[in-house]
């Protein structure tokens, strides 16, 4: 997750669904540039600056002027040169295809997580979206502004916020529409308890303290352990935190960067992934200690200019792959001891998600595309590029499709959202063959395939969302 732009865009609420309107862009924090950031509208000076788009290469009101950075080089606008030619060889049989649109607008789609038949969608609406069979199912809201994170773990929705706090949900076992709040972590008893101590405060910011285990900045990423005992989450105020599901008790907090950190995800092993503005991935080890955990720094697996955006481990925990402000992936092959495995080469502006599936990595960016890789022994392979979104992707989700054409067909339904506020849902197949191929993606290819035709939106039907206290 990366922290939020210049401007905050006033978001429109109700309206109907599958209309895709540009918005102004709202974005996160990448690189350390002293670019000025705003909180709630108000501009203040920060270590970690806002992204700010290289708006020449967008369609209208992305280029507008008035919301050019005033900084002359900004992460986004030292992309590297990647003249990729973008290949159309007129073949639509592709079993990658675009089912449709989920559009609600009220805000830009911050986060995304999917369950079963359900996926949960967060924006700067303050709302969290439910939906079920490509139908708006139900919703609850929160007063704290956007919603940056969303996990599941069993009946327990966690969500992360621009507020700094992790707010625990439950689905009611009377009506599986209604999800009830549970209580904000760090809890108010522990918080109470525990401020009375001044062993428990360190130096937030400058000349300001806070309680070791409060983030004091936004929320940028939510990751569970393996046996999802632990919750991990992570924030622009350059630490991760590790907290026990069971009683939402703080364990540990870890200063793992020197700028803001924008994802985490815990690995295999123990072993926890970090990749920060200060364009470092950090590898943890974590170890019980007793009631409690402790982790330790394990090694460093990239050290660029460029900052990482986007962290994650594919299912077979063999390969970690990172996202950069540069457009780049890199990935790194646990069987041959975390060495670098190569790059993935397939967009034009920053990657700003990622999400493994099977043998596939999708990759969201700035450039409004969605690049689908295929992981080929120690290779990968780009068999498509899904394009739609009238603005950046932000986040992106992925579930196996329960019907497939065969059954040696494995297919996938890859949902991804975006700053042009809708979900989009595609169906992907591990077996679909490249639609166009010169060579391998992490050998810089030549070219591109070419993009998936879109297919007909449907009906979506609207419900009114609990308005729970926050």
């Amino acid at each position: 997750m990366l922290k939020k732009g210049s401007r905050r865009a006033g978001s429109s609420r109700g309206g109907r669904i599958f209309s895709e309107e540009n918005s102004v862009h709202k974005f996160s924090r990448i690189k350390n540039t002293n670019l000025l950031n705003d909180d709630d509208g108000i501009f203040n000076a920060r270590n970690s600056p806002d992204q700010i788009f290289n708006n020449s290469n967008l369609s209208p009101p992305y280029n507008d002027p008035s919301s050019a950075s005033p900084m002359e080089k900004s992460p986004w606008s030292s992309q590297r040169n990647i003249n990729i030619a973008f290949e159309d060889n007129g073949d639509d049989l592709s079993p990658n295809v675009l089912m449709g649109s989920l559009v609600r607008e009220e805000g830009h789609i911050y986060s995304l997580a999917a369950s079963g038949d359900l996926l949960y969608t967060g924006s700067d609406s303050k709302n969290i979206r439910v939906w079920k069979n490509q139908r708006e199912f139900s919703g609850f809201k929160s007063n704290s502004g956007l919603v940056k994170a969303i996990v599941i773990s069993g009946e327990r929705i966690f969500t992360g916020h621009q507020d700094g706090k992790v707010r625990v949900w439950k689905i009611s076992s009377k009506d599986p529409t209604v999800h009830k709040r549970l209580g904000t972590l760090p809890t108010m008893k522990d918080y109470f308890k525990n401020s009375m101590k001044t062993s428990n405060f360190v130096e937030a910011r400058r000349h300001k303290n806070a309680v070791w285990f409060k983030h004091y900045d936004a929320i940028s990423c939510l990751s569970l352990s393996e046996d999802k005992t632990f919750l991990y989450s992570s924030s622009w105020d350059k630490t991760f935190k590790v907290w026990r599901i069971s009683n939402s008790r703080c364990l540990e907090s870890v200063i793992a960067h020197d700028d803001a950190v924008n994802s985490i995800v815990a690995g295999y092993d123990g072993l926890v992934f970090t990749g920060a503005a200060d364009g470092t991935v950090k590898v943890w080890r974590r170890e019980l200690q007793g009631k409690g955990t402790k982790h330790f720094f394990s090694q460093t697996l990239l050290k660029q200019e460029c900052a990482v955006t986007a962290v994650a481990v594919n299912p077979d925990a063999t390969v970690v792959y990172c996202g950069s402000s540069d457009g780049l992936v890199n990935f790194w092959e646990r069987e041959k001891h975390m060495s670098h495995g190569g790059v993935l080469r397939g967009h034009k502006l920053a990657v700003l998600c990622l999400v493994t599936a099977g043998n596939l990595v999708f990759s969201g960016s700035a450039d409004m595309g969605i690049c689908v890789w295929r992981k080929m022994g120690s290779d990968h392979i780009c068999l498509s590029l899904l394009t739609g979104h009238n603005g950046p992707v932000k986040c992106l989700a992925a579930e196996k499709e329960h019907e497939s054409a065969s059954t040696n067909e494995r297919r996938w339904i890859l949902y991804s959202g975006s700053l042009d506020k809708s979900v989009k849902m595609w169906r992907v197949s591990e077996n679909a063959p490249p639609m166009a191929w010169k060579g391998c993606a992490s050998s810089a290819p030549t070219a591109m395939p070419s993009s998936m035709p879109a297919a007909p939106s449907f009906s979506v039907q609207s419900r009114n969302i609990h308005d729970l206290p926050n």
